[in-house]
C-alpha cells in the first residue's frame, strides 16, 4: 500500500473500507484501507472521522509515521482553505504550490537529534512536482476549475485570523489561509513522501469579505470533494515514479 489520502474538513471518506488502528513510537493514528478496483488505497481523516481534533491537537507525527509504515509513498492531501486572495472565491479550487509557517507549539520534526541525529530538510519544492502535474491532468479529463495555484499560510489555530493578522500574511505573499498543511508537508518531505495538497476555498478571510459560516463551509467543500478525490484515486491508478521529482532527496543529514 504506497498510496494514500489525507482528507481534511468535509472529506471523512471516499467510499466502503475497512478501518485500521496502527501504533506508532508517537501514538495511535487509525486510518481506513479502501479497495478501488484492486488498488488498497490508505485514507486518513486528518481530524478524524467526527471533526474530533482540533488543528493544533492533531497527531501529525503519529498520522505521517503510520503511513510510512503501511509503505506510503505517494500523498494527496485536501484542504479547506480561507482566501485571502480576492481572484479566489468561495468553492474554487487551487493547487498549494508552497507556504508559510506561522505555527508556534507543534511537534514539526522526527529528527530532535540524539539517536535520530540532526536532519535539514530542503524545501525547494515542498510539494511534489510530479503529483502536481498528474493531478492537472486528471482534472481536466473530470472538468475540474483549478482556478491557479497558491501560497498556503499555516496559522496556529483553532480561532481564525484577526483582519490585522491577514493584511501582513496577504503582504508577505499568501493566497490562501488554513491550520492544518503545517507541520504534514513538512514531514512527509522528512519520510521522502512525494505529497502534494489541494485546497478548496471555503470563505473569504476576516476582513476580505463577508462573514465566515459553518453551512457556508460544508457547502463549498460539498461542490469539489467528490470530485478532487477521484482525480486523486485516478491518478494512483496509474504508475508513478519517484524518479520523477527529488522528494525522496529532501532530507540533509549531518
Amino acid at each position: 500500500m504506497d498510496k494514500a489520502i489525507i482528507g481534511g474538513t468535509g472529506v471523512y471518506d471516499i467510499g466502503n473500507s475497512t478501518s485500521m488502528e496502527v501504533d506508532t513510537i508517537y501514538g495511535k493514528a487509525y486510518v481506513d484501507i479502501v479497495n478501488v478496483d484492486g488498488e488498497k488505497i490508505v485514507f486518513l481523516a486528518r481530524h478524524g472521522k467526527g471533526h474530533s481534533n482540533p488543528p493544533h491537537l492533531i497527531n501529525y507525527r503519529a498520522n505521517m509515521k503510520a503511513l510510512e509504515q503501511l509503505g506510503v509513498k505517494y500523498v494527496y492531501a485536501t484542504a479547506a482553505v480561507g482566501s485571502c486572495n480576492e481572484n479566489y472565491s468561495v468553492g474554487d479550487v487551487v493547487v498549494i504550490k508552497d507556504f508559510i509557517d506561522f505555527t508556534k507549539s507543534r511537534p514539526n520534526t522526527f529528527y530532535e537529534g540524539g539517536e535520530t541525529g540532526v536532519v535539514h530538510t530542503d524545501m525547494s519544492e515542498p510539494y511534489c512536482r510530479n503529483l502536481i502535474s498528474k493531478f492537472y491532468d486528471e482534472a481536466k479529463k473530470l472538468s475540474i476549475d483549478i482556478k491557479g495555484e497558491a501560497v498556503y499560510c499555516c496559522t496556529e489555530g483553532p480561532r481564525f485570523e484577526t483582519a490585522s493578522e491577514i493584511r501582513m500574511y496577504k503582504s508577505l505573499g499568501a493566497d490562501v489561509v488554513g491550520m492544518t498543511n503545517v507541520p504534514e508537508v513538512v514531514l512527509s518531505k522528512e519520510l521522502g513522501m512525494c505529497y502534494s495538497a489541494v485546497g478548496i476555498i471555503t470563505n473569504f478571510c476576516t476582513g476580505i469579505g463577508g462573514d465566515i459560516e459553518l453551512h457556508d463551509i460544508e457547502g463549498a467543500m460539498n461542490k469539489n470533494k467528490e470530485a478532487v478525490t477521484k482525480a486523486f484515486i485516478n491518478v494512483f491508478k496509474g504508475e508513478l515514479n519517484q524518479n520523477n521529482c527529488k522528494c525522496k532527496d529532501s532530507r540533509i543529514r549531518l
